[in-house]
């Protein structure tokens, strides 16, 4: 009687322990990283070097502002007047979710400036770091 118990308790301790693990995980981890926030990182880094901390004449008269630790989503960085910090975005560089593209717009990509803004930012988007398209 005692060795039946004893076979009926460590069998239900058994069970109750298999039930207790959890199912193996076949799904990824994520790296804690969007695909978006990548992307904005690679350009945002190439952005500063080349156009700001180079002091490039041509963006001499505006700073950036980074945007990249954004809740929202949407990581993303400006240019805005050097002098009003605070001032409307004259450029936003964004990139959404999961989506590694990057969209451009605002004011400056109206400017002749426009054409050189959109080729690094492709450039750069491809995983070129270069301040300069190659000749």
């Amino acid at each position: 009687m005692i060795k039946s118990k004893t076979i009926a308790l460590v069998a239900i301790a058994g069970f109750a322990l298999a039930s207790c693990q959890s199912s193996p995980k076949s799904t990824p981890v994520p790296s804690g990283k969007s695909a978006a926030l990548l992307a904005m990182e690679q350009v945002a880094i190439a952005a500063h070097k080349c156009w700001i901390a180079s002091k490039d004449p041509a963006f001499k008269q505006y700073q950036m502002a980074n945007e990249l630790n954004s809740f929202s989503g949407t990581p993303r960085f400006l240019l805005v007047p050097a002098k009003h910090y605070g001032g409307k975005p004259l450029l936003v560089v964004q990139a959404q979710g999961n989506s590694s593209r990057v969209d451009v717009f605002g004011p400056l990509m109206n400017d002749p400036l426009g054409a050189r803004i959109g080729s690094d930012i492709a450039r750069w988007q491809a995983g070129n770091p270069s301040c300069a398209a190659a000749a």
